[in-house]
């Protein structure tokens, strides 16, 4: 396990996936600590895509490649690039392995970082091949609400009309349901996941803070930069899942298209994508 911190902070890794397993302030621990009784991960990181493929496959320039669930960076070992008291580098190249799934030659850096009670998750994908790169990428940490997740609400900086996008099985449907109408605060109730996840696509707000109820705990969560914000958890667990997201599930619809599949991003030969995103510890 490889450990960073500071005076406010201790956040615990595994070199597996380059995976969140631990974020303790005080007392207390805020990221959920994976039992295969409800969840077994922590915070898994997405890439190259986010949520299901349909079939489990893509086309990509006509050839056709499969891929599971969320993609390979969550299953894949990161190498430790560098490591600081307060900062830690995690890096994955493209392997022989990789290359059968996804045809780019890539680095791809999770650089996890403390400043006080904030914890800065940066990706940088560098696109080390002649063709242009199509991927996701996401967040998938699930935080600890030992109290039951009715016990907390999620809270907008600006009020919101949010309609969350239907699954059909692991797919995106073409229904939606509106979770909130003008408002800043969705107070979280068990049966919103029995749809599975929320998803939100057209959401103004750049953060989202997960508090309890009663004022007692508070995590901040910045997303500047992507698209997509998924609220998800096992109904009745003991933790919640928050995920900011470039790229989404497929449709039910889908052509299988890479290139032009929903929530796709890119980057140029010889260039590197950046996005940031940051938790807060508030209370």
């Amino acid at each position: 396990m490889i450990t960073i911190k500071n005076e406010f902070l201790t956040a615990k890794f595994s070199t597996m996936g380059a995976e969140l397993k631990s974020l303790v302030s005080g007392e207390r621990e805020y990221i959920w600590q994976g039992d295969p009784v409800w969840w077994e991960n922590s915070a898994p990181v997405l890439f190259p895509i986010c949520g299901r493929l349909m079939d489990d496959e893509y086309v990509l320039d006509g050839k056709t490649y499969h891929m599971d669930f969320h993609g390979f960076a969550h299953t894949s070992e990161f190498e430790v690039e560098s490591l600081k008291d307060n900062k830690v580098t995690f890096l994955l190249k493209s392997n022989e392995e990789t290359l059968k799934c996804y045809p780019f030659d890539f680095e791809f850096r999770v650089i996890y970082s403390l400043d006080e009670k904030r914890m800065s998750v940066r990706f940088e994908v560098t696109n080390k091949g002649e063709d242009t790169m199509y991927f996701s990428i996401g967040c998938h940490e699930g935080y600890s609400v030992p109290e039951g997740v009715e016990e907390y609400e999620v809270v907008f900086p600006q009020k919101e009309t949010l309609f969350s996008y239907n699954l059909d099985g692991s797919y995106l449907d073409i229904t939606k349901q509106l979770i909130l109408d003008n408002e800043d605060t969705i107070k979280l109730k068990k049966e919103y996941f029995e749809v599975d996840t929320l998803v939100f696509k057209d959401i103004k707000s750049r953060s989202a803070i997960l508090r309890k109820r009663d004022g007692s705990v508070a995590v901040r969560v910045e997303f500047d930069g992507f698209s997509g914000f998924m609220l998800w958890q096992e109904i009745g667990a003991p933790f919640i899942c928050m995920e900011p997201w470039n790229g989404l599930p497929d449709r039910t619809y889908t052509d299988k298209n890479f290139k032009t599949k929903e929530g796709i991003e890119e980057v140029a030969p010889n260039s590197t994508y950046i996005r940031t995103h940051s938790i807060e510890i508030l209370k």
